[in-house]
């Protein structure tokens, strides 16, 4: 039996789960939060369902590595770290330089480090994640398993931006797109689920959570993606702003005074569902909320996924199946029943009974000639199955 660390990391936390293999079972999972502040948490819950929280000194990412293996021995999940085969880690960008996984070396952790100019909120940290596995566990292969691998499927049609030709060039201004380990993972779980074969099938998939996606699945690869450059494009998200017009920025940025940086940090920080709302980010408050444009702002999130998924199906000239999937995908019916009114003209038939639950399955008719479906993601499982796959 083999055991497999994925790590999500963020810049003051990560998330982590070992898995077991070949049996894929999760036998611990946790994380820390609050890395480098006051108040630092670290928890741990164990297979047999007990979880252990506490608050401590958490300075620093090798900090929390260290703790992770302290408590992974005390708790007695591994009794040595060398049980542990490999650590996997997501990374947001892997540029046009990682078109799969890679085991990482120093040259390569050199190269994600670079690539943070192109997602600087999340290849810094990640890079820092793996930086610190390393220096703690330095005779256990540390793997990148890039969110933008999966894109790189897209043609330049579709990854191109209508700019001059050489800013591609020289400066990579591109579609990367995000979230790609998600979409390969309910994609492939979605077509055995329609008894469908991955490589014929089309597929649309909606990650829908605080950050939020729409991706265009032909034959087993990715074909269009709503995420551009960097994960702030798109439909509307949490506190993303979505798809936005530059001239506009322009106009807001000599109005009111503001550096471009201060414009991207509005654009990141301060819109989506909160801008509008003015309520929260988050979609179960503005479903509690009595303000209109708390109402307002699920509509507008609705449209923009509806706006995505129609241009998709255009441009794969049909579809077989709709995904629902992440936070509010999975657990949001009204999101996804909304989404779901808007394209019966597909031949979509939504089932609204099935619909009003969560949970892995069919939401469509089963007379339907587009299929919808709930499939819950699975980031982590991707992650550690890239580790075996890269160090067997």
């Amino acid at each position: 039996m083999k055991k497999v660390l994925a790590i999500n990391s963020g810049s003051s936390s990560f998330k982590y789960k070992l898995f077991s293999f070949p049996d894929e079972r999760v036998i611990a999972s946790g994380m820390a939060d609050r890395v480098g502040m006051e108040n630092a948490v670290f928890k741990i819950k164990l297979s047999n369902g007990r979880e252990y929280i506490r608050n401590t000194a958490i300075p620093n990412q090798a900090a929390a590595v260290k703790l992770l293996m302290d408590d992974l021995k005390k708790f007695n999940v591994v009794k040595d770290l060398k049980e542990i085969a490999g650590v996997g880690h997501r990374v947001v960008n892997g540029g046009e330089i990682f078109k799969d996984s890679a085991v990482i070396d120093q040259k390569r952790l050199q190269q994600i480090f670079d690539l943070g100019e192109l997602a600087p909120l999340h290849n810094i940290p990640e890079a820092t994640g793996i930086k610190a596995f390393m220096e703690t566990v330095p005779n256990v292969p540390q793997v990148a398993v890039f969110d933008t691998s999966y894109h790189t499927s897209l043609d330049q049609v579709h990854y191109l931006y209508s700019i001059p030709y050489k800013y591609y060039e020289e400066d990579a201004i591109r579609k990367y797109g995000a979230h790609g380990i998600s979409v390969e993972y309910v994609a492939r779980r979605a077509a055995r689920m329609m008894g469908k074969n991955p490589n014929i099938v089309k597929l649309i998939v909606c990650h829908l959570g605080s950050g939020a996606s729409v991706t265009a699945v032909k034959h087993g690869k990715s074909f269009d993606t709503s995420m551009g450059f960097s994960p702030l494009t798109g439909v509307t998200m949490g506190t993303r702003s979505g798809d936005f017009d530059p001239s506009a920025l322009q106009q807001l940025m000599h109005k009111n005074n503001m550096s471009i940086d201060d414009a991207i940090d509005m654009l990141n920080h301060e819109s989506g569902l909160l801008g509008i709302s003015g309520v929260s980010s988050d979609m179960r408050d503005l479903i509690e909320s009595k303000e209109k444009r708390a109402k307002l702002a699920r509509r507008i999130f609705i449209n923009r996924v509806v706006r995505y998924v129609g241009a998709y199906a255009a441009e794969m000239d049909g579809v077989d199946g709709i995904i629902f999937t992440a936070g509010v995908g999975e657990h949001d019916p009204g999101v996804r029943a909304g989404v779901m009114s808007y394209l019966k003209y597909l031949g979509l038939k939504p089932d609204y009974k099935a619909n009003r639950t969560d949970g892995e399955k069919f939401i469509s008719m089963p007379d339907s000639k587009v299929k919808a479906l709930i499939v819950p993601t699975n980031e982590e499982l991707m992650i550690a199955r890239e580790v075996i796959r890269l160090t067997r």
